[in-house]
């Protein structure tokens, strides 16, 4: 059994593995980075290293997180590629309240390729509809990786 945050972009609901999240935060305030997409909503500082944070609302439909209690600041560890060491990224998730337990196996391929975005996985039918899980080291194209990370390497966040 896998326990998943759920949250929601619009009126769909997904999910990140809480293998892959170091810590789950209030909204935080937020440095801009200048010259980055509107999605790359800000920089912050934890624990003396600075982290990027993305609005994945923003960066799935092009609207902005609401600024509500209920949205979250959550940080992952985020990994290029498997072996690659971790790095804080920090994700704003809006209804980022609930969580979910079930079996990895539940979640299967949707069955449309190349149409979604690489960090979008496979999909569980529940109550709530279709979840869908989101893949947390494909959020960045290569050119945001290397903008994001381009400084001083950041700690390791595991």
């Amino acid at each position: 059994m896998k326990l998943f945050l759920l949250f929601r972009l619009g009126q769909d609901h997904y999910a990140i593995d809480t293998a892959e999240i170091a810590e789950v935060l209030p909204l935080v305030r937020l440095k801009q980075v200048p010259g980055a997409p509107a999605w790359v909503a800000g920089m912050m500082e934890r624990r003396g290293q600075p982290v990027p944070v993305l609005d994945l609302a923003a960066l799935a439909t092009g609207v902005p997180a609401a600024l509500r209690t209920s949205t979250r600041t959550v940080l992952v560890h985020y990994r290029r590629e498997p072996g690659d060491p971790a790095r804080l990224l920090g994700l704003r998730l809006e209804s980022a309240t609930q969580t979910l337990r079930c079996p990895e196996e539940s979640f299967v391929d949707g069955g449309i390729a190349g149409a979604s975005p690489r960090y979008l996985g496979p999909v569980r039918h529940d109550a709530r509809g279709l979840v869908q899980w989101v893949r947390v080291n494909a959020l960045l194209p290569d050119d945001i990786h290397a903008m994001l990370f381009a400084g001083s390497p950041q700690e390791a966040a595991s």
